[in-house]
């Protein structure tokens, strides 16, 4: 048991540098109007206590509090908060962002309206931990939100991609998985009257070509930075490679743009 707790704490601190790495800040800038979208979709008013979990730079919980809404967003990674602060205080904002782990939530049973989370909790490495906190802290007839990234979407084949080339941990489900509705609902059932489930996208534009969007990924987006750091020259031009193709296959755009639909699973569940 003694050995398993150290290898979680090991995974634990590396996903904590993983998304400290780079500045995610600008990657999170091209799914900012999907945030804003789901909040709308979620009925935030003034006054409802909320929490977004795995928060990131506020991409949920900024226009959450924009609301009047009394809004907690907790992260692992305490560059991600400090920017999440700023972009709150920037917009005269009241919202308070703290460190701690989608799996082991500091607060009490009950005390949310709302949890939410977007992209986020999804790659936390037991996710029966994490259905069972985020149902913990949500009230009775209360709301639990996430947006997934589902595995046949772009960005889960981004990560199948890149898992080719540096594999995931031996025995960490897939955080793709939670993109799957039936496995979504199975994880939520203990916890739920109902939850319902509903294919969405957030649509990446980006102002330059293909070519660059994979190096703007490798520069900003922790997890790529960590993937590329891990192989030798030659694998990592053959993983740009095949990251362009990518990229260059489902581009939309015209010129020197880039227009890419990412599919995820928006699951809303109402607390038992």
């Amino acid at each position: 048991m003694r050995d398993t707790q150290i290898d979680l704490q090991l995974l634990k601190q590396r996903m904590r540098d993983t998304w400290m790495a780079g500045d995610f800040g600008q990657i999170a800038q091209y799914s900012a109007k999907g945030g804003e979208e789901f909040v709308t979709r979620l009925a935030i008013s003034r006054g409802m206590r909320v929490l977004d979990v795995a928060c990131g730079t506020g991409n949920l919980a900024v226009p959450a509090a924009r609301t009047g809404a009394q809004v907690t967003g907790v992260d692992i990674a305490p560059n991600l908060l400090e920017q999440a602060r700023q972009r709150a205080a920037g917009q005269g904002l009241l919202a308070t962002f703290e460190e701690g782990d989608a799996e082991q939530l500091a607060y009490p049973d009950g005390q949310f309206d709302v949890v939410m989370s977007m992209f986020g909790a999804m790659f936390a490495p037991r996710p029966e931990r994490v259905s069972s906190e985020l149902a913990r802290v949500c009230r009775q007839g209360g709301t639990i939100a996430m947006a997934n990234w589902t595995p046949e979407g772009f960005v889960g084949k981004m990560f199948s991609l890149t898992s080719r080339y540096v594999p995931a941990p031996a025995g960490i489900p897939s955080p793709v998985l939670w993109g799957i509705e039936e496995v979504a609902k199975e994880r939520f059932a203990a916890y739920a009257t109902k939850t319902e489930a509903v294919r969405r996208a957030i649509i990446f534009d980006c102002p330059f070509p293909p070519k660059q969007v994979v190096q703007f990924f490798r520069d900003y987006f922790g997890p790529t930075q960590m993937a590329f750091s891990r192989l030798d020259v030659a694998r990592q031009s053959a993983l740009a490679a095949e990251l362009e193709k990518l990229w260059s296959e489902h581009n939309r755009g015209e010129q020197e743009r880039t227009l890419v639909s990412a599919e995820y699973l928006e699951v809303v569940a109402t607390r038992v």
